[in-house]
Parts: structure tokens; C-alpha cells; sequence
């Protein structure tokens, strides 16, 4: 196990570099909260969802929808790790015609599930996806990721009451706890707000790959489940580590070199 983890950690590493340097070459991209949620997307697409890159719409696969959309350069490095494009595509990231833009695009990159980015729609669309696997009684399973600041939106407690009515055990929904939006407006104990709410919730450590794990394979008990990952925005590079000043900035030449020996 602890083998595995290190191997883990160790592709997540030269992921973020990718990604430091997709962020260089185009001037784009929020570079902290595709960090933040490294770990999360690595266990999600390794270990635990079930998916075929050659045939990204297969009828049985599961889904997952990222609605904190403006992580993208982290699900872009993740995809193309697996297989679903070529993972030097992201080279282009930012450029005019590529299809890798700022928020992910269903119609234009393989392994996408949903065009998001407005902060708010991807875990109310997750919650139709899920009613209608339910409904066609298939066996997939559906996990959506959002941010702290995201939950601030309406429709997010709109979705999880829904969700929770229905009865949706499909469903999951992962909260990147990463604090960015503390500053404007505290969100409180979001597992118990969820709990109220109806749902199956607990806290874990959103970096540590056992935690996530354990937590995305559970058995719901006859409730939606909702996992809020207590992450750090930026990990792995201190300079840009819950630094507010980062949250969108590319790094120049001279940082990128040095956000890169910091990743060494």
C-alpha cells in the first residue's frame, strides 16, 4: 500500500508541473485550486470509478462532474494521465484553438461529463444524472466535487435537499474544503449543514489517499453521501499555498523555475 502511494504521489507531483507549466506557457488558469484537489481527482480516477477512455460514453460507466470548473488544468492533467487524449495536448491549454479553455467543455475534450465553470450548475446537474441513472436502474455511481466559496450558491442546498428526498445512493458529492472562501464569508461546519440536510457526511484529510478512499467507497445508508475534504489551495508549492494573491495568476519564466524546484 504504501508503495502504491508513493507511486501516486509521485505521478500527482510531475502532474502539477504540467500543469505550472501549461499555466506559464498561456498566461491562464487557477493554478491553486487545481492543486488543492490533486489527490482527490488521483483517487477518484485510480482507484475507484469505473471508465473506459477509448469509449468515454459507454453506456455503464461512472460519471464525474467537476463544478468548480475553474480547477480544470487539474481534471485536463488527470484525463490525459488515463488515457482519455494524448496528456501532451495540455501544452496547448489557453491557446485559441485548443480545446483545453479555462473551464471544461463536455463537447470538446473526451471524459468530460459536463460543461462547467458557472459556480452553482455542476452539482444540480449531477443530481438530474443520478435521478435518471436511478431511475433507468443502472448500477453507475456519480460523483460531483465543489468548492467551499461554491457552496455560498443556492442552488447547492437547493441540489442537496433534492438529492436527499429522492434518496439519490448514487450520489456523491465532495466538498474541496480548501478555506478560500473564508475570508468573505465563512461556510461553517459544512458536514454538519449536510447532515441536516439530510445526507450521509463526514470530514476527512483531502490529501491523504487512504482517508479518500475509504470515504468515496462507503456504503451509503439510505442517504446520499457527502465528503467534505479539508485540502490546502496551492499544496505542494509553499509560495502559493493559501496565498489569495495566486488564485488566478499565471507564474512568470523566473517563478515558474522556482514553483518547480519547489515541486523537486
Amino acid at each position: 500500500m504504501q508503495t502504491r502511494i508513493a507511486q501516486a504521489q509521485f505521478t500527482i507531483k510531475r502532474m502539477k508541473k504540467t500543469i505550472l507549466e501549461a499555466a506559464c506557457a498561456s498566461r491562464e488558469g487557477h493554478v491553486p485550486s487545481a492543486f488543492s484537489v490533486m489527490d482527490i481527482l488521483w483517487v477518484l480516477y485510480d482507484r475507484i470509478l469505473s471508465f473506459n477512455p477509448s469509449d468515454p460514453d459507454w453506456e455503464d460507466r461512472d460519471r464525474f462532474i467537476l463544478s468548480k470548473g475553474h480547477a480544470s488544468l487539474g481534471l485536463y492533467a488527470v484525463l490525459g494521465e488515463k488515457g482519455f487524449f494524448p496528456a501532451d495536448l495540455l501544452c496547448d491549454f489557453g491557446k485559441f484553438d485548443s480545446p483545453f479553455g479555462g473551464h471544461p467543455d463536455h463537447l470538446k475534450i473526451p471524459g468530460v461529463e459536463a460543461s462547467t465553470g458557472s459556480l452553482g450548475h455542476g452539482f444540480p446537474m449531477s443530481v438530474g444524472i443520478a435521478m435518471g441513472l436511478k431511475i433507468r436502474k443502472k448500477p453507475s455511481k456519480i460523483f460531483t466535487l465543489i468548492g467551499d466559496g461554491e457552496c455560498n450558491e443556492g442552488s447547492v442546498w437547493e441540489s442537496a435537499l433534492l438529492a436527499a428526498h429522492h434518496g439519490l445512493l448514487n450520489l456523491c458529492c465532495i466538498v474541496d474544503y480548501n478555506h478560500s472562501t473564508d475570508r468573505a464569508l465563512s461556510v461553517g461546519n459544512l458536514t454538519a449543514k449536510f447532515t441536516a440536510f439530510g445526507w450521509e457526511s463526514r470530514t476527512i484529510d483531502g490529501h491523504d489517499h487512504d482517508q479518500i478512499f475509504d470515504a468515496l467507497i462507503q456504503t451509503p445508508q439510505g442517504r446520499p453521501t457527502a465528503v467534505i475534504a479539508e485540502t490546502v489551495k496551492g499544496r505542494g508549492c509553499k509560495t502559493i499555498e493559501n496565498n489569495p494573491a495566486w488564485h488566478h495568476r499565471s507564474p512568470t519564466q523566473t517563478e515558474l523555475r522556482s514553483l518547480l524546484e519547489e515541486l523537486s
